[in-house]
């Protein structure tokens, strides 16, 4: 895989912050790229994958960031993951050229991205979900 582009924010540490998920973000995409961004303010959200290209190792079970609780690898957002890849739903605040400006974005500054991929609320599946 090859990046798509790179985040651009003022997080410059992989350490769990709060203010992440509230803050903006550039992302600018590689210039050759950017007719693939067509009609993408058609959607509120974005999801955003990306490579946590610092993380080194990981822990099969883990301490959770957002609630403390000892959980495995793949019961948590952490970024020390055998494949190293993120996912984080974000708001898509604007566009110009190949640069998207989102809120909460939780990746660092110069993080490779992988995709991008709209946010459709028909694609979630029906009852019987939950979330903690």
């Amino acid at each position: 895989m090859c990046p798509i582009g790179y985040v651009h924010n003022t997080f410059k540490e992989a350490v769990f912050d709060e203010k992440m998920y509230s803050s903006i973000s550039q992302i600018v995409l590689k210039e050759e790229l950017q007719d693939g961004l067509k009609n993408i303010t058609d959607f509120s959200k974005v999801y955003v994958l990306f490579y946590f290209d610092r993380s080194e190792g990981y822990d099969l079970i883990q301490k959770r960031r957002y609630d403390g609780k000892l959980s495995g690898v793949f019961a948590s957002r952490s970024p020390k993951r055998p494949n190293s890849i993120g996912l984080t739903l974000v708001e898509l605040l604007e566009v110009k050229g190949n640069m998207l400006t989102v809120r909460g974005l939780d990746a660092i500054d110069g993080t490779p991205v992988l995709d991008i991929k709209p946010f459709i609320e028909n694609d979630l599946a029906g009852d019987g979900l939950r979330s903690p």
